[in-house]
């Protein structure tokens, strides 16, 4: 097992696990809302919306962990760079669409386990 690429494998996974924590089941504290630019007032309204997408982002994690667990090394490789590069490519639309910040948040995160994942 190579260190640097689980390493951060698991962080992207960590991150998107807390964001689905967020967005299911904190969404309407205040620091949630204030996290996603969200006025308060806005927050009931948005709340099954946020619910979804922190169910997406579930999967996202869980499939990051399943690449990084599975019992055939290379096709777990394979499971890592699909949900990598679906990281990716969420963050590149949500920085274009939403929030520019998501390019760091999210994009900079998966794009470094990407190039782990290929190059060690």
């Amino acid at each position: 097992m190579q260190y640097i690429p689980f390493t951060f494998v698991v962080l992207v996974a960590i991150e998107h696990l807390y964001i689905l924590v967020l967005e299911m089941f904190l969404w309407q504290r205040p620091r949630t809302l204030k996290i996603f630019g969200i006025p308060e007032e806005d927050g009931e309204s948005l709340k099954v919306m946020a619910a979804n997408q922190g169910l997406y982002n579930g999967f996202l994690a869980a499939g990051l962990f399943w690449g990084l667990l599975h019992s055939n090394e290379g096709f777990g490789q394979q499971i890592q760079l699909f949900f990598l590069i679906c990281v990716l490519a969420a963050a590149v639309y949500g920085g274009f669409t939403v929030k520019k910040t998501i390019w760091g948040v999210q994009g900079i995160p998966a794009l470094l386990a990407l190039v782990a994942v290929v190059f060690f």
